[in-house]
Order: C-alpha cells, then structure tokens, then sequence
C-alpha cells in the first residue's frame, strides 16, 4: 500500500491463508421426459425447473407423460431418513410419434432446448444436474440407415448429393466421398429412424450420372443416449439408462452401443403398484436408481456404490432375474459380467451392480468415476479467490495447503486411499509464471468397491486331535 501520514492506530486485514475447500453437489438429478397436461406456467417447455423436495408441486406435471410418474419413482427413494436431492425437471413436448419425441427430447444445442436445457440449469436455478434419466425413452434400439455400398462410382464428378427415400422410415442422410472424380463412398451424417426396408439412394450432381449406391439398415443406438453422453462429459454427470427390458441378450446387446463411463445401464423394468389400474405394471428403472443414488449421495457420500441397496416402491421386476450370491452362472451375473446392473431379490429388491459401459477399465466403477469428477469439479471451483492475484510465496503455498487439507478430509472419511498436491518445477517456468500461468499436479484414489469376496477353506484332521485330548471320560 502506498505510503502515508497517521499518527494515530490502524488495523490491516490480511488476506493470505488457506480456504477449505466445498465438496460439489453431487445429489442433484436431472429428469426429462413428457407431460402434456402439465400446468405449463410452472413447468414451460424446454426450461429447466428446480423442485427441492417438493412432492405437491410435481403433482402439477399431471397424470400424463412421463415425468409425473419419474417424480414419483425418485420420491419413493429413502435410507436412514433420508431423502433425495434437488430434481431439476426438463418437459419437452409429446411427438406425433416416437421419433417426433425422440427430436424434442434430443432438442437443438444452440437453443438449449431438450437435453441441452440441462446446460442451462445452473444459470437459471443454480442446480447442475449430475444424475441424468429420460425413463421411457433410452431403451429403444431404433432401425436406420447401417451402412451405404457404392455399387458404380462414376467419373467426372466435382460436387455431388445424396437422397435416401423410401424404406417407411424417415430422416436419414448421408454426404458422398469424392475422389479423382470418382464417388469413393457414401458417409451417413443421419441414421434415420422406423426403416422397415432399406431406402433407395440416389446421387446426383456434375459426373456422368452412373454413380450408384445400395443401403442397408439395422438397429442403431438409442438417440436420446446418445446425445445426453455430450451433456454428461460437459458437467461430469451419469446417465442412468434403461435397457431394452426383453431378454438379457438383448440387454447385452444394447449396453454394447455405449464405451463410455457416462452410461449407467440397468435392465430390466420394475414392477410397481398401480393405484389407478389397482394392479402391478411395468415401468422403467432409471428413475428409481437415479432416486437411489441421490439418496445415498446424501446419507453416505458420493463415493459409495448404489449397488447392493434395497430400491423402495417396486414388488417386482418385469422378467424374473435369476441370483444366487455365490453362483457366477446366475443371471444376475451374467448381466453384471457385461457391464449391465440389475434389480435381484435378496431380503427386499435390490439394485445390483458397479459397472459403467466404459470400454476403458480405469473407469469400470460408477463410484470410482463419481468421486474422481467431484474431487475434480470441487478443486475447479474452490480457487475464485485467487485468479488474478499476484504471485507471491503466500498464493502459491495457500493454494496447495488448501488442496492438501481437503483430500486429507476425505482420506480419512474414506472417500478416497489418500492424496497429495505438489509443483512440478520443469513446467513452472519463468516464461509460463510470467505468462501468468500457474501449474499444480495432484494425485488421489478413489476406493474401489468390493465387488468379490472370496473364503478359502481347507480341511484339517488334526481338529480330530484336540478332540480326543478335550474328552472326559472320567464321569
């Protein structure tokens, strides 16, 4: 401070130290789905809504659609007394038809309408969601456009288009390949959608006009999927999605469209009491698991597994599951093998399964890949008090301190094996300090949940010994 005149007292604050770092909210789901009869003042089209335990506002969405029976699944969910978190709530309008929905869930990423107003929810209600669910809407494996042969390349050409019509399907497209005048292959840009025969393709453009190129279909992945995949990498979420719910091949089968760590797959649906149709019907099971999961965000941590928890509200699951705890051939089992979690019953309905549909095995665990996003988000957002500051002995060692102090926290709360933070001194150059960059390396472990336990048990005759010495005759 510049030197001035005083006689007299004055006190300077000091603003060095380190901060305690906030761990990110983690329980927070986000929900997208239909509900035509809602009452569109509360809950307009394509706008994130925040509900933070509030069961009578849901009530609004009305009993049509998807969301109002979601809401329902996820405020079933409890442990210990407690409930799960906020539920930021995206309605998109019901299509003429399921690819119609299918456009207005997947929504446009400039608008942020569909699953894109999930981008949108911090700005508008402060909430980043960080478990995503569209139940009813991820387990289809549409039939589209699969690939497209050139049977004649043609000369001469310099631009060219592609029309693929017919097929009873709609929506497919695709761009042509050219070389040295030839049309060298046709790349699909859209798949399309409800083919039930190959479309015909028609090229036209400056060549000699023989160009030629035959279509094939087949299943492709779930569009709704695959576009919240891109949400769930942006804000370090999990996408817990429903599977075909018709055999466990066909569950495989599905989980197969998916290598990535953002897709929780479980299959099959849950049974549910229906108090309108006074019986048990199906309903998807993301919703639940999602609600389960939030729950033991908030009673235990976000480092815990939402395997091997009892699910509340179902009586039953859609297909029988076969389990038993030491049989590697049950069904449960095999779904598990293949990276699919299930829903067995164990004393009470049990969610069943750790694995993500990661093809990468660092990030198999779903609790693993969860606690090192908020360990990461939680670093990122604790350090808006330093930007722009001047670097000083005093910044860069309360920085690190700060960082030390919190994964020390949640080494000892278990969240992770340890952790420690350090400076790098090859990439903290005079030339990158004076750029004003400033680079840290830190290190930690998520625990892997115990996913086999396994006794050894051996025989020992020599038991037969102490018995004979233990023996009273005497009497």
């Amino acid at each position: 401070m510049p030197a001035q005149f005083l006689h007299g007292v004055e006190v300077l604050e000091i603003n060095d130290g380190i901060r305690p770092i906030r761990t990110a909210k983690s329980s927070v789901i986000g929900i997208i789905g239909t509900a035509p009869l809602a009452d569109a003042s509360v809950f307009p089209l394509n706008t994130p809504v925040a509900l933070i335990g509030e069961p009578r506002k849901a009530a609004l969405l009305g009993a049509d659609g998807t969301l109002k029976d979601a809401m329902d699944d996820i405020y079933d969910q409890s442990l210990n007394g407690v409930g799960p978190g906020p539920v930021v709530v995206v309605r998109v309008d019901a299509g003429v038809d399921e690819a119609a929905t299918f456009s207005n869930l997947i929504g446009d990423t400039t608008a942020m309408t569909g699953v894109h107003a999930f981008r949108a929810a911090q700005g508008k209600v402060k909430l980043t969601p960080k478990i995503l669910a569209a139940p009813g809407f991820t387990s289809q494996r549409p039939v589209g456009v699969s690939s497209i042969a050139i049977t004649n390349g043609g000369t001469g050409y310099t631009t060219a288009t592609v029309a693929l019509t017919g097929g009873g399907g709609s929506g497919a497209a695709a761009t042509a390949v050219i070389a040295g005048g030839v049309i060298s292959a046709i790349s699909i840009t859209k798949m399309g959608y409800g083919y039930t025969a190959a479309p015909v393709v028609t090229i036209t453009g400056d060549g000699d006009g023989f160009a030629a190129a035959t279509a094939s279909t087949g299943a492709v992945a779930n569009p709704v999927v695959s576009e919240l995949t891109g949400i769930a990498e942006r804000q370090r979420a999990m996408i817990f999605a429903d599977g075909p719910n018709t055999t466990d091949a066909d569950a495989v089968t599905w989980r197969g469209d998916w290598g990535t760590a953002r897709v929780y797959p479980i299959d099959p649906h849950s049974l549910v009491w229906d108090t309108t149709a006074n019986s048990a019907v199906v309903r998807p099971s993301g919703a639940r698991a999602a609600g389960l999961m939030s729950v033991i965000d908030n009673a235990k941590g976000f480092w815990n597994s939402p395997s091997n928890h009892i699910i509340n509200g179902i009586v039953g699951t859609a297909r029988p599951i076969d389990f038993r705890l030491n049989d590697a051939n049950s069904v449960a089992n095999f779904l598990n093998e293949n990276e699919v979690a299930t829903i067995v019953q164990q004393d009470g309905y049990r969610l069943w399964g750790n694995r993500t549909a990661s093809s990468d095995p660092l990030w198999a665990f779903l609790s693993v890949r969860r606690t090192h996003d908020m360990i990461n988000e939680s670093v990122e957002q604790a350090f808006l008090w330093a930007m722009d500051r001047p670097f000083s002995k005093n910044l860069i060692e309360d920085i690190a301190r700060s960082v030390n102090a919190y994964l020390a926290r949640l080494t000892q709360v278990g969240a992770i094996l340890g952790g420690r933070i350090w400076l790098d001194p090859e990439l903290n150059t005079q030339s990158t300090m004076m750029a004003g960059q400033l680079f840290y390396d830190f290190d930690n472990e998520a625990a892997a949940p115990m996913e086999r336990l396994s006794f050894r048990v051996h025989r020992n005759p020599a038991y037969y010994e102490d018995l004979v010495q233990r023996l009273d005759l005497a009497a």
